[in-house]
């Protein structure tokens, strides 16, 4: 019932209103004023206004950013934000300053060049000193502005030092993955084409690479699978079915041409960079060192999503196909934090920052940072833990053997995927 007689007023509110202008055009007619006429007394009463509204306008500003302007993520939580915080501010004192300086000749020359009568307007319709002053002034103001953008970009994105810690985020809808270096402090290498349920992070060994040529020939949807399908005599497929099932034999059997060609290439010893890289399950906790520069390198399995840690000013997107990176050095631990933002529930945390599906809001990594002697003890236990995710043990469990198919179907292989280690620090 409320809302009912609140839709009432406002449409007598509106009719009323439409009333007192009608009303207004009949008197103008009446005392033989034309409506482009203006009497003096409205002009002045428009500029007295207008000058009202910007004094308005300018309280408002000021009084939003004194309450709203701290936006509540705190101080910057590693160096290079440090830098990109002041090149923020830089940004918004020009900003502000070009709102408050434009906004303020424009409503004051309003009401100081109200039309008066027995003035005419000054006729003035170029000035070169004029296109001059507002085309240089800005070009100089961005040429600045992008040049330190370009040095704070290069900065962040360039080659770490040698003493940083490299990690891996391997994005997909709607998790990250954490693939830690272990101590030789390098990664192991992948390849897209070894990517399957035994290899989900598609890391390049001797043995995954044969795992992927086992499961491309004698997995369950495998060539042989295929052609047994397609050779039989009791099972029959209409003809769109058929073609389908030829196409996809096709490129199974180009892409295992491949990795034949991968293996003859790869050279061993190139595995032991991933032997001790330390693999984290998706949504596992994120741990790193203060005052220790991190490498972070960042993959896609499928759509491009978007790394972004709010706290320390860092973000990149992961592409499909392409690895991109950069580096930042955390300096304030989770527990300084905690205490400067006076919340003992605050955690860092990685997030998506590009709308990459349904479930885009949960794609989320609580992110820790610990003192020098705090990492330690946690990366020795990490290390050393038997239930430690690392491709060394995931190789133990997978001993490449010739299979055959038991059916139509296809042949079950073996799995060497182990569940990650939860993670917890307090």
């Amino acid at each position: 019932m409320a809302k009912l007689v609140i839709l009432i007023v406002v449409i007598l509110g509106v009719l009323a209103i439409t009333q007192l202008v009608r009303l207004y055009e009949i008197s103008s007619k009446l005392n033989g004023r034309r409506e482009e006429d203006i009497p003096n007394r409205d002009n002045r009463l428009n500029a007295t206004l207008l000058l009202a509204f910007m004094m308005f306008m300018f309280g408002g500003f000021i009084w939003l950013m004194l309450k709203f302007g701290w936006t509540g993520r705190g101080e910057a939580a590693s160096e290079s934000g440090a830098a990109t915080d002041w090149l923020l501010n830089l940004n918004f004192w020009i900003i502000i300053a070009v709102f408050f300086l434009t906004n303020f000749l424009l409503f004051v020359f309003a009401f100081k060049y109200v039309r008066k009568p027995g003035v005419k307007a000054n006729w003035f319709p170029h000035s070169n000193k004029l296109e001059l002053i507002w085309t240089v002034i800005p070009a100089f103001v961005l040429a600045i502005i992008i040049i330190l953008g370009l040095i704070s970009w290069n900065e962040q994105t360039s080659e770490a030092g040698k003493d940083a810690q490299v990690i891996e985020l391997y994005s997909k809808q709607f998790d990250w993955t954490v693939r830690m270096a272990g101590d030789d402090n390098k990664l192991g290498n992948f390849d897209y084409k070894l990517t399957n349920d035994n290899n989900p992070l598609a890391l390049m060994t001797a043995e995954t690479i044969q795992n992927a040529i086992d499961s491309m020939e004698m997995g369950a949807t495998g060539i042989k699978s295929l052609e047994k399908k397609l050779n039989s005599n009791k099972l029959f497929f209409d003809p769109k079915t058929r073609a389908k099932m030829i196409l996809n034999l096709g490129r199974q059997e180009r892409l295992v041409r491949l990795l034949y060609q991968m293996r003859a290439r790869h050279n061993k010893a190139a595995d032991k960079a991933a032997m001790d890289d330390i693999v984290f399950g998706a949504n596992d906790t994120l741990v790193l060192c203060v005052d220790r520069e991190v490498e972070f390198n960042f993959r896609s399995k499928d759509v491009i999503h978007s790394a972004y840690f709010p706290h320390f000013r860092a973000q990149m997107n992961t592409v499909p196909g392409m690895t991109t990176r950069f580096k930042f050095k955390p300096t304030i631990t989770t527990k300084e934090m905690k205490a400067k933002m006076h919340d003992e529930k605050f955690n860092y945390v990685l997030m998506c920052n590009k709308i990459c599906g349904s479930s885009h809001y949960k794609m989320k990594l609580m992110v820790v940072v610990l003192d020098k002697k705090a990492y330690k003890k946690w990366y020795d236990n990490v290390s050393k833990s038997p239930a430690a995710k690392t491709v060394k043990k995931s190789h133990a469990l997978y001993k490449p053997k010739e299979a055959e198919a038991k059916d139509s179907v296809g042949t079950t292989t073996d799995s060497l995927a182990p569940t990650a280690p939860a993670t917890e620090t307090k």
